[in-house]
């Protein structure tokens, strides 16, 4: 593999993670707008369905050879794994109305340890020294970084539940998106998981949104939204991860929680003091120790 094309995969996975690092600053936005969760989530599935839809469509007319088309099973089996897509975006958006952006990206960056207890469980395999290392590294980072030991206000226990399960079914999908249906087009895959997220966003919509629902949001940002969460992350994910490998993919994609970070301390005004900076380091570090590869001592 040349050094051009792995600065490619660098690059695209690098701008998709900046993307869904900017996304939890943008539901701030709208929540401050008055706009409700089940507004906001539904207008990032409606449009990011339509855009994906477009994308298909474009691929499929532009294409000379025939795309590989998903069967029946692929599209249940992704249709299903989407179902935690849909519930990571419920779960997130509703942390970050009860707790700042920049806790609610650290809750969310517990997928490390998760995906590590996971694999445990799923390969019935002990995980090596490094990543148990890398592990230690996140939780001791979480806590400096959430700035849990000199916090005088008490953060909402709410924010925090929903962080973590927005975590957990975090995890989920990057699990379930790896292993099914590899073998057809990000464009398709992307499509049918989101079908199976707005299974979820559309139920919660209904249950929850007590009001007439307020469409402005599709116009000031529902487009935003599903461009920075359901559009160009995922493509661009797709794209760059068979070209930089899973570590390097890995290590690059850490870059969405210094920018969620950066754009809740710009743009949201919020306190983001030193040791929480030293915890995010560390939660990067962490990232970096368990996706590189130390030389076997002969």
């Amino acid at each position: 593999m040349t050094k051009n094309s792995v600065l490619k995969g660098f690059f695209l996975v690098g701008l998709g993670a900046t993307s869904y690092g900017m996304l939890a600053t943008f539901v701030k936005l709208a929540y401050q707008e008055n706009f409700t969760t089940a507004e906001v989530t539904s207008s990032q599935f409606i449009l990011g369905i339509i855009g994906i839809l477009i994308i298909n469509a474009f691929q499929k007319f532009n294409k000379k050879e025939d795309v590989l088309k998903a069967s029946n099973k692929n599209i249940f089996h992704l249709m299903l794994a989407g179902t935690s897509l849909g519930m990571t975006s419920v779960f997130y958006y509703l942390c970050v109305k009860y707790i700042d952006v920049s806790i609610a990206i650290v809750l969310l960056m517990q997928t490390v340890w998760m995906g590590v207890l996971a694999e445990m469980i799923l390969d019935k395999k002990w995980p090596s020294s490094q990543k148990i290392i890398s592990v230690v590294i996140v939780l001791f980072g979480t806590v400096l970084a959430t700035n849990l030991m000199n916090n005088q206000t008490q953060i909402d226990w709410r924010g925090i539940m929903w962080g973590m399960l927005a975590a957990a079914s975090f995890t989920t999908t990057m699990f379930t998106a790896s292993r099914i249906a590899t073998n057809i087009s990000s464009a398709q895959r992307s499509l049918y998981m989101l079908l199976g997220g707005a299974i979820i966003v559309f139920g919660f919509s209904i249950a929850t949104q007590n009001t007439p629902f307020n469409f402005d949001i599709f116009l000031k940002w529902g487009i935003v939204l599903s461009l920075f969460g359901t559009i160009i992350p995922p493509m661009l994910m797709n794209a760059g991860f068979p070209i930089t490998g899973i570590g390097l993919g890995s290590i690059v994609s850490s870059l969405e929680l210094p920018v969620s970070v950066m754009m809740a301390f710009f743009i949201l005004h919020e306190d983001v003091i030193l040791i929480q900076w030293i915890g995010i380091l560390l939660i990067i570090l962490a990232i970096i120790i368990m996706n590189i590869k130390f030389p076997r001592k002969v």
